[in-house]
């Protein structure tokens, strides 16, 4: 009498074995919005109502007067002047639009001021990359935080949850392929600017080979590789490092060559709040570029959508030809920084049960056209606003895109920071390549360029 009924149980039960967590892709009638209301890449065409924050009309293509392709890059709206300026006695006014990391630094530093100027929708992409971010939103699923059936563009174009969010900003469109000619600096509290690393580096997205297919990328699953030789200070040089990363986390890859030993080393970890190599261990794996981990540790929360004053359009940073020139007291220069109104997704992370992280909390604000995470806050475990993060962005039509140059943070409770990806002193500042060689981003590919 029992076997039917516990046959028919175990056959019911059977479609939970092994269930996991899938987010819904977008309806074909939700993806059609693509092509009406949003802009290929998933931001709101139109402009808010009062116009401050104006209509997206197919952004910035048009070359830069003056530049040369693979050289120095100009600033395309040089001769515009601030609109305002916000500080610690007029941010009242405006903390609506501010971040919680934004107003704890007016509040901090009197001298500290954020120069806000006209906004430009400068955020474009090649047209395969918005073909395959339309093809992306009716067949790309978040399972376990992680994607699944993505290639190509935006895999997440109509986002539902925070995780999908933070997904668009780590495969969000800056180029198939491009060289990185940098420096880094540790920023003191009392104004002092000690240098951390020259870098020269490749960087590259198998995730966009024009080339590519959903079925090839699926094979290897590498969606971003990147080496980094350093070339100084003295005490750096010839210090190397590769980094191969996947959808799955666990499969993330690195390796780095040490002077002192000449061997590469396999990394044990490049996750989470280890510490980054690159940045001499002043900035986590997950903090480079506002953010850059995995998720698994963290429930991501999506907070919906806000008008917020950003750094954007930051050719104006790449102007002077020193890096300390736009360095400032844990901070960068404000004269050298532009900020703009956008609307921006705002995702906050809270830390799993039963994990361990240095910062348990944190909040960010990613730019709804180029899906670039511009600012984050994070918390410490006495649940005190510690950091804030930022990166900036670059008008480059040579790609097209409007994608993340320079990057930092700031401590608000020691009052130091760092700044990572200037390319002021240099010559080429973020050429554009077509594709590198798989092996460039191998161990081997290190020992050859290993010099002492």
């Amino acid at each position: 009498m029992h076997t039917p009924l516990t046959l028919r149980t175990l056959l019911l039960l059977l479609p939970l074995v092994g269930a996991t967590a899938v987010q819904a892709a977008a309806t074909p009638e939700e993806a059609a919005r693509l092509k009406t209301e949003l802009m290929p890449l998933g931001g709101e065409r139109a402009g808010n109502k009062d116009g401050s924050i104006p209509a997206w009309t197919g952004g910035h293509t048009t070359p830069i007067p003056g530049d040369k392709a693979g050289g120095r890059r100009g600033d395309p709206f040089k001769g515009e002047k601030p609109l305002f300026s916000i500080n610690a006695r007029n941010m009242a006014t405006y903390e609506d639009k501010l971040s919680d990391g934004q107003k704890a630094l007016l509040k901090k530093d009197p001298a500290y001021r954020i120069d806000v100027y006209k906004t430009h929708r400068t955020a474009a992409a090649p047209q395969a990359v918005y073909d395959a971010t339309f093809r992306n939103a009716t067949r790309a699923r978040l399972v376990d935080d992680k994607p699944s059936n993505a290639f190509g563009g935006i895999p997440f174009p109509l986002p539902k949850a925070g995780a999908e969010v933070m997904w668009n900003h780590m495969l969000r469109w800056r180029g198939v392929a491009v060289q990185m000619n940098t420096q880094s600096y540790q920023m003191t509290a009392d104004g002092r600017s000690i240098l951390t690393n020259i870098n020269k580096g490749e960087v590259q997205m198998p995730y966009y080979f024009p080339d590519g297919s959903l079925e090839e990328f699926n094979k290897t699953g590498d969606y971003w590789t990147i080496r980094v030789v350093s070339e100084g200070p003295p005490i750096r040089s010839g210090e190397a490092m590769v980094g191969r990363r996947q959808f799955d986390g666990e499969k993330d890859q690195g390796w780095i060559y040490l002077t002192g030993q000449r061997r590469v080393r396999k990394l044990p970890n490049t996750c989470c709040d280890t510490p980054h190599p690159s940045t001499q261990g002043l900035m986590a794996f997950d903090e480079i570029e506002s953010w850059s981990g995995r998720l698994d540790r963290f429930e991501w929360k999506l907070l919906g959508k806000r008008e917020l004053y950003i750094p954007y359009n930051g050719n104006r940073l790449l102007q002077p030809a020193s890096e300390t020139e736009v360095l400032g007291k844990g901070y960068l220069n404000p004269d050298h920084v532009r900020w703009e109104l956008h609307r921006v997704w705002v995702v906050e992370a809270s830390l799993r049960a039963g994990l361990r992280h240095v910062a348990p909390k944190s909040r960010y604000y990613c730019d709804e056209d180029t899906w670039l995470c511009v600012l984050g806050d994070r918390w410490d475990a006495k649940g005190q606003l510690w950091k804030t993060l930022w990166t900036q962005n670059i008008v480059a039509p040579d790609l097209p895109g409007t994608v993340g140059g320079a990057y930092g943070y700031t401590d608000l409770i020691a009052g130091n920071g760092f700044a990572g990806q200037l390319m002021n002193s240099r010559p080429a500042q973020m050429p554009i390549k077509a594709r590198f060689q798989s092996s460039v981003f191998t161990p081997d590919s290190m020992t050859g360029d290993g010099v002492r």
